[in-house]
C-alpha cells in the first residue's frame, strides 16, 4: 500500500498516484550507463550536472525533438515542474511560476543573454518557437548572486542551435486541428575555422476564443483567437587559433496573436467587438569572445542588445518598447583539479519608451561577482557572492552557499541556501495613476536540501525547499487615500510577505525499448501574513509519460495533472490533459510523426475565464541529415 501524507493530510488522489509511481520507478533494474550531462547555468562556467549542490535539470535536444508539447511553456512545465498560466491556448500571453515565485521572479536567459520586457519584467515565453532551441537548462531556487536582479524563483537558460562537424540539415513540416501548420529548416555544421548554425520557421492556428462565455467582466467574443509566428536565428564563429573563438549570434521572433478585450466609451460601456491583437517584436544580437588564456585562465567577454517592440489593441493600438544593452567580461581561474574560481563585470542598461510613459524610463546597473566551485575532501563545495549597483533602486548584495557529498556510488546529499531580490519593473515605478518611484526591491532568504540517486539507467531526485520573500510588490487599493498620490485609485506598493515552500520528486526507468518517467511537484505559496494562497498556484503538479521504441517504430505517451487553485476570487478546479503519439522511421534519416493533444478533450481552464484547446490531432514528417 503506497500513500503520502503532508502537513498532516493526505495528499491528493493524483499525487499519490504519482508518488507511488516514482517509487516504483526507483526500483526498476538499471540496464545501461548514462552520459553525465555538463552544465553552465549553475556556476555560468561548464561544470558536470552531478558535481553540481543547486537543483538543475536539463531538457536535451532530443526531448525536445520528440516532445508532444505545443510550446516552449509548456515544455518547461512537463520536464522542469515549473507551473504555468497562459491567456487560452498556445500563443496567449503565459506565466510561469519555478517553486511560487512570481513571473517576473525569473530570469529567462539566451545563450548567456537575458531577454524579457523592462516594463512587465518578465520574458514573453510564448514568442519563442521550440524550432530555435537546442536544449534548455533550468536552475530552481535561488540565483541573484549569479545573475543579479529577479533570480528569486531560478533561472530558465535556453541554448541555440551551435555548429560543429559535417554539415547537418534538419527540417519538419506538420498539420493539425484548428487549421494549425507548422514548418522549419536549419542547417550546421563546420568547417575549418568557421562553425556556423541558422534555423528559420513558422507556426500558425486559428485556435479557439481564448475567452469563454459568460466571463466576469464582459469581454467575451465568439470569434477565434488564433495566432502566427515567424522565427529566425543565426549563429556564427571564427576560430583564430585553438581554443580561442569569436562568435556572432542574431535572433528575430515576430507573433501576432489575437485576444479578447474591451474598449470603452464614455459612459464606461464595453464593447468586446473589436478584433484585438498583440504583434510582438523581439530581436536579439551578440557578440562573443572566448578564449583560454593559459592552462589556468579562460576569459569570456560578450556585448549584446536586446529589444522588445510590442503594439497591442483593437481600433486604439498601443505601443511600447524596450531595450537592453549589456555587456559581461568573465573569467574562470582553475586553481587544482575540481577547483574553479569565477569573477564577472557585468553591466546592464534598460531604456523603455511608449504611449504610456510621459518621461522615457531608463537605469543602467553595474554588477560584480565572485563564486568559488571544487572538491574538499570529498566534500562539493560552491560558493558565490555579489554586488548590484543600480542607478534607480540602489545597491543590493546576495550570496548563496551550497554543499554536496556523496554517500555511496550514485547516491549524493545536497544542500544550499542563499539571498534574492526582484527589482520593480518600470511599470512599478513609472506607470500613470499606478507606478510609485520610492518602491524598494522585494527581498528573500532561501534554502532547501535534496537527495540524488543515479544507477545505470535508473534515476531518482527529491528536494524540499522553503522560500520567504519579504517587501512584495503588488496593488494598493489604498482604500482611505493616504498612502497613493491624490488622483490614483490605488498604486504599486511594497504589500505583503510570501512564504513558499514545497517538494519536487522525480525519477526515470530505462529497460530495453521502454522509457518511464514521473515527476511530482508539491506547493504551499501563501500570503505569510494573512495564510491565503497565493494566486493561480495549485498545491500540486504531476506527470507522467512512457515510450516505447521497437525498430523504426516508436509510440509513447504522456499525462498532466494539475491541481486546484485561487484565481479572481473563485478556486478554479484541477484538470489532467493526456497526449498520445506514435512515430514511424521509414529511412534512416526520414520519419514520420502523428500525435494526438488533449486526447480525452477535457476542459482547460488555464486561467480564470480562458480556455486552452480540445482535442487536437497533428501529423507530420521530419527529416534530419549530416555529412551531406
Amino acid at each position: 500500500m503506497c500513500s503520502i501524507h503532508r502537513n498532516g493530510l493526505r495528499a491528493p488522489k493524483a499525487a499519490r498516484r504519482s508518488a507511488c509511481l516514482l517509487a516504483s520507478l526507483c526500483f526498476g533494474a538499471a540496464a545501461q550507463s548514462q552520459l553525465d550531462p555538463v552544465v553552465v547555468t549553475a556556476t555560468r562556467e561548464p561544470q558536470p550536472l552531478s558535481g553540481s549542490s543547486a537543483d538543475v535539470v536539463v531538457i536535451d535536444a532530443e526531448t525536445i525533438r520528440d516532445t508532444t508539447a505545443d510550446s516552449v511553456e509548456e515544455l518547461l512545465r512537463r520536464h522542469a515542474g515549473i507551473q504555468l498560466n497562459r491567456n487560452g491556448g498556445p500563443g496567449q500571453s503565459s506565466g510561469y511560476f519555478i517553486r511560487g515565485a512570481s513571473t517576473n521572479g525569473t530570469i529567462v536567459l539566451i545563450d548567456g543573454v537575458r531577454i524579457g520586457s523592462a516594463t512587465l519584467g518578465q520574458a514573453d515565453l510564448e514568442a519563442l518557437s521550440l524550432a530555435q532551441i537546442d536544449h534548455i537548462e533550468v536552475l530552481r531556487g535561488p540565483a541573484s548572486s549569479l545573475y543579479g536582479a529577479d533570480g528569486v524563483g531560478g533561472v530558465i537558460q535556453i541554448f541555440t542551435r551551435r555548429g560543429d562537424g559535417s554539415p547537418r540539415v534538419t527540417g519538419g513540416a506538420a498539420i493539425g486541428g484548428y487549421r494549425s501548420r507548422q514548418g522549419d529548416v536549419g542547417v550546421s555544421g563546420s568547417s575549418g575555422e568557421i562553425d556556423y548554425a541558422a534555423t528559420i520557421g513558422m507556426e500558425q492556428s486559428r485556435g479557439v476564443s481564448a475567452i469563454r462565455p459568460g466571463d466576469q467582466f464582459g469581454l467575451f467574443n465568439p470569434d477565434d483567437d488564433g495566432f502566427a509566428r515567424n522565427v529566425a536565428n543565426v549563429r556564427f564563429g571564427y576560430t583564430p587559433a585553438p581554443g580561442h573563438r569569436i562568435g556572432i549570434g542574431v535572433l528575430e521572433t515576430r507573433l501576432d496573436a489575437q485576444y479578447d478585450s474591451a474598449e470603452f466609451d464614455a459612459a464606461f460601456n464595453a464593447d468586446p467587438s473589436p478584433d484585438f491583437r498583440n504583434r510582438l517584436d523581439t530581436r536579439l544580437a551578440s557578440v562573443d569572445y572566448r578564449g583560454v588564456v593559459t592552462t589556468l585562465w579562460t576569459t569570456t567577454l560578450q556585448l549584446a542588445n536586446v529589444l522588445d517592440d510590442s503594439k497591442s489593441g483593437g481600433t486604439a493600438i498601443s505601443r511600447l518598447t524596450t531595450h537592453r544593452d549589456q555587456a559581461t567580461w568573465q573569467n574562470a581561474l582553475h586553481l587544482g583539479r575540481d577547483q574553479q574560481l569565477v569573477i564577472a563585470y557585468e553591466y546592464l542598461r534598460e531604456r523603455a519608451s511608449g504611449d504610456n510613459f510621459p518621461v522615457e524610463p531608463n537605469r543602467h546597473n553595474n554588477a560584480l561577482m565572485l563564486g568559488y566551485s571544487g572538491m574538499l575532501w570529498s566534500n562539493g563545495l560552491q560558493a558565490d557572492v555579489r554586488y548590484d549597483d543600480n542607478s534607480v533602486y540602489g545597491s543590493n548584495k546576495t550570496g548563496r552557499l551550497g554543499w554536496s557529498y556523496e554517500i555511496a556510488s550514485g547516491l549524493k546529499v545536497r544542500a544550499l541556501a542563499g539571498t534574492t531580490f526582484r527589482a520593480p519593473t518600470f511599470n512599478d515605478l513609472y506607470f500613470p495613476f499606478f507606478g510609485i518611484a520610492t518602491l524598494s526591491p522585494e527581498r528573500g532568504r532561501s534554502i532547501e536540501a535534496g537527495v540524488t540517486w543515479q544507477s545505470g539507467a535508473t534515476s531518482a531526485a527529491a528536494t524540499v525547499y522553503r522560500n520567504r520573500v519579504s517587501n512584495l510588490i503588488g496593488f494598493d487599493p489604498d482604500p482611505n487615500g493616504t498612502d497613493c498620490p491624490p488622483g490614483f485609485f490605488g498604486c504599486a506598493a511594497n504589500t505583503s510577505r510570501a512564504r513558499l515552500q514545497g517538494a519536487t520528486f522525480s525519477a526515470a526507468q530505462r529497460w530495453r525499448g521502454l522509457d518511464l518517467r514521473a515527476t511530482l511537484d508539491l506547493l504551499d505559496a501563501t500570503d505569510a501574513d494573512t495564510g491565503v494562497r497565493l494566486a493561480r498556484r495549485a498545491a500540486h503538479q504531476e506527470t507522467l509519460a512512457a515510450d516505447y521504441a521497437s525498430g523504426p517504430w516508436s509510440i509513447g505517451g504522456s499525462l498532466v495533472d494539475v491541481g486546484s487553485r485561487p484565481d479572481g476570487g473563485v478556486v478554479l478546479g484541477g484538470y489532467a490533459v493526456v497526449d498520445v503519439w506514435a512515430t514511424w522511421r521509414f529511412q534512416p534519416k526520414w520519419r514520420l510523426d502523428a500525435k494526438l493533444l488533449n486526447a480525452l478533450d477535457h476542459r482547460v481552464e488555464p486561467v480564470r475565464d480562458y480556455q486552452g484547446l480540445g482535442r487536437q490531432a497533428w501529423l507530420g514528417i521530419r527529416y534530419d541529415g549530416q555529412g551531406l
